[in-house]
C-alpha cells in the first residue's frame, strides 16, 4: 500500500482497459482448493491494476475528488479488523459515541449553528434520501411511512436545474415519484432563481398539490453552482416547505472563514449535507448528515423487534434510525485520525491551496487565445472551452468531445466534460490529497499540447469530416 502511494503517478490515471479485458482474465469458475497468497497478489497487480483508474492519482481532475490520507487510511484498517457492525450503541459503544462526538467537530468546523444534530451516511445521495423521508413525514404529518401517500395531495420537490441526480433518484424510492421533481430555472451563473422558485410553489398550490421540499445546492456537480441560500430559505419560510442543503462537495471548503458567504441563511434549512471524503482528505465512504429535527426522520424509519432492543436506547442516539441500512460501519474512526493528525490549520491550508491553485489555472485558460473560460472559478472547480476561431456552435461540441477524449486516453491526466448553456465544456476540480501547484501546470500543458496537434488543419478537417 505505501508503495502504490508513492508510485501512483506512474499509472494512466484513467484506467486504459477496454470493456471486457478484465473478465477475460478471471476463470468463470471458482477454485476448488484454496491458492498462496503470493499468487493471488501477483494476479491483483496484473490484472485489477491496469482495470482502475486511479482516484488517488495526484493528476485526478475529474468529477469531484474521492480523498484519502494516510491517517485516514490507517484508520481503515484498524476498522477493517474490528470488523464491528455498529448498528446499536451497545453493539460498539466507541462507535456510537464516536461518530457524536465527530459530528460535533465538523459542525463547528464549518460554523454550522448548534441546532443542527448529525450523523454519519455513507454518502450524500442517502443524506437527500433521508432529508426527502423527513419532508415527506412533515408535509403529511408522521402519516406516510405508516398509511403511505394514498389519501393526501401529491407531494412536489423542488431544486435547480443542476441539481445532482440523487434528488431525482431520491423522490422515486421515497414515494414522490419522478414527475413530482420540480427543475426550477437558474440564472446565468447556474444558481436557483428565486422568482421562479416562488411561481413554481404558486402553481402547484394552486393545482392541487402539496409542495414538501425544496433542495438547494451549494456547489453543484456540473458548473459548482451555488443557490442563494437566503433567498430560498425565506421562501420557504414563508410556505412552511422543508429546506434540504446539498453542500456534498463544497461544504468542505467551510472550514476557511472567508468562504463561509456560502451558509448565508442556513438558519432556514431543515438539514444539510457535506462529504469529507470528497474533499476533507478521508476515505470514501463518509457523508455528514445534519438535520435540525431528527425525530422526524428517526418517527418514519424506527422499526423496534425485540433483537434491537436496548437499554441504553433511550439514553445515547442509535444511529441506525437516521438512515436507510440497519447495518452501519465505524465510520467515526477514520474522521477522528484525520482531524486528529492534520489539525483545523493544515486542513484550511490544503484546500485553500487547491482554490488559490483553480484560480490561477482559470487565469491561464482566460489569456490563451484558442480556450475560453466558461465558468469559474468556483471554489477549486472550472469550466473551459476549446474555441477557435471559425468554428460554429455544433463544430466546438465535435472539438471538444474529441478534445476530451485525448486527454483522457492519454493517460497523463484525468478530466470530465458537462453542459453551460447548451454547449458542451470540459470541467477541471482541484482537490486530490497529494496534488500539488505542478500538477496543475502539467495538465494544463497537456491539455494545450494535444489542443494543438488538434488543431493542425488537416487534423481538424477529419475530426470534423469523420463526426
Amino acid at each position: 500500500m505505501a508503495d502504490y502511494l508513492e508510485s501512483v503517478e506512474q499509472y494512466p490515471v484513467r484506467s486504459q482497459v477496454k470493456p471486457g479485458d478484465i473478465l477475460q482474465q478471471i476463470t468463470r469458475q471458482p477454485p476448488e482448493k484454496g491458492e498462496p497468497f503470493s499468487e493471488l497478489f501477483e494476479d491483483f497487480k496484473r490484472i485489477i491494476l491496469p482495470g482502475m483508474t486511479h482516484w488517488q492519482h495526484p493528476r485526478f481532475f475529474a468529477y469531484f475528488s474521492a480523498n484519502s490520507s494516510p491517517p485516514s487510511i490507517l484508520a481503515e484498517i484498524l476498522t477493517t479488523t474490528l470488523a464491528a457492525q455498529c448498528m446499536l450503541w451497545e453493539t460498539s459503544p466507541a462507535a456510537n459515541e464516536l461518530e457524536t462526538r465527530m459530528l460535533e467537530w465538523l459542525r463547528q468546523l464549518i460554523d454550522l449553528p448548534e441546532a443542527f444534530t448529525g450523523s454519519i451516511q455513507d454518502s450524500a445521495s442517502s443524506a437527500t434520501l433521508c432529508a426527502l423521508i423527513a419532508a415527506r413525514e412533515r408535509a403529511t404529518q408522521g402519516q406516510a411511512a405508516r398509511t403511505g401517500l394514498h389519501g393526501h395531495p401529491p407531494l412536489t420537490i423542488y431544486t435547480s436545474a443542476e441539481a445532482h441526480s440523487s434528488v431525482e433518484k431520491g423522490a422515486r424510492i421515497a414515494g414522490f415519484g419522478a414527475d413530482q421533481v420540480r427543475k426550477v430555472t437558474v440564472t446565468g451563473t447556474g444558481a436557483m432563481d428565486p422568482q421562479a422558485l416562488t411561481q413554481a410553489l404558486n402553481t402547484d398550490r394552486e393545482a392541487g398539490l402539496l409542495p414538501a421540499c425544496v433542495v438547494a445546492s451549494l456547489g453543484a456537480t456540473g458548473l459548482g453552482s451555488i443557490d442563494p441560500l437566503r433567498e430560498i430559505g425565506a421562501i420557504t419560510a414563508e410556505q412552511k416547505v422543508f429546506l434540504h442543503v446539498d453542500a456534498a462537495w463544497a461544504g468542505s471548503a467551510l472550514i476557511l472563514p472567508e468562504q463561509r458567504v456560502m451558509l448565508g441563511g442556513i438558519e432556514f434549512a431543515d438539514s444539510f449535507v457535506f462529504n469529507p471524503h470528497k474533499w476533507l482528505f478521508t476515505n470514501f465512504d463518509c457523508s455528514a448528515f445534519y438535520l435540525k429535527n431528527p425525530d422526524e426522520l428517526v418517527n418514519a424509519l424506527a422499526i423496534m423487534p425485540a433483537y434491537l432492543e436496548s437499554a441504553a436506547g433511550e439514553q445515547m442516539p442509535e444511529y441506525r434510525d437516521w438512515g436507510v441500512p440497519l447495518g452501519r460501519r465505524f465510520r467515526a474512526l477514520k474522521l477522528w485520525f484525520v482531524l486528529r493528525s492534520y489539525g483545523a490549520e493544515r486542513l484550511q491550508t490544503m484546500i485553500r491551496n487547491h482554490i488559490d491553485w483553480a484560480a490561477a489555472l482559470a487565469d491561464n485558460v482566460a489569456a490563451h487565445p484558442d480556450f475560453e473560460l466558461v465558468s469559474g472559478p468556483t471554489l477549486a472547480l472550472i469550466a473551459f472551452q476549446l474555441n477557435p476561431r471559425g468554428l460554429t456552435g455544433p463544430q466546438l461540441d465535435i472539438v471538444n468531445e474529441e478534445l476530451l477524449r485525448r486527454i483522457n486516453d492519454d493517460g497523463r491526466t484525468y478530466l470530465t466534460k458537462t453542459r453551460a448553456h447548451g454547449r458542451t465544456v470540459i470541467r477541471l476540480a482541484v482537490g486530490q490529497t497529494y496534488t500539488e501547484q505542478r500538477h496543475v501546470h502539467e495538465a494544463w500543458s497537456t491539455v494545450t499540447a494535444i489542443a494543438a496537434e488538434l488543431l493542425a488543419p488537416g487534423e481538424l478537417a477529419r475530426v470534423l469530416d469523420g463526426y
